[in-house]
């Protein structure tokens, strides 16, 4: 948002909402800049994070928190 700030690789948490269910994902690999704190995601986490959001449709609870797993690794 500032557009000023150095960002720093860190880990971060990823919060969203998808039918009627919040869906937390810890550890998301992130950028964080120093001065706002805003974070933003890197393409490849993006897609991930989106994969782990989609696999949650549908799911039977209102709240679920998932640990960041990188396919790859």
């Amino acid at each position: 948002m500032c557009k000023g700030g150095r960002l720093e690789n860190k880990s971060a948490t990823f919060m969203t909402e998808v039918d009627n269910c919040i869906v937390i994902v810890r550890n998301a690999p992130s950028q964080v800049c120093a001065q706002c704190g805003e974070v933003s995601y890197s393409d490849a986490v993006a897609d991930r994070l989106e994969q782990i959001v989609s696999s949650m449709r549908g799911a039977i609870t209102e709240i679920a928190v998932i640990n960041y797993v990188d396919k790859a690794a």
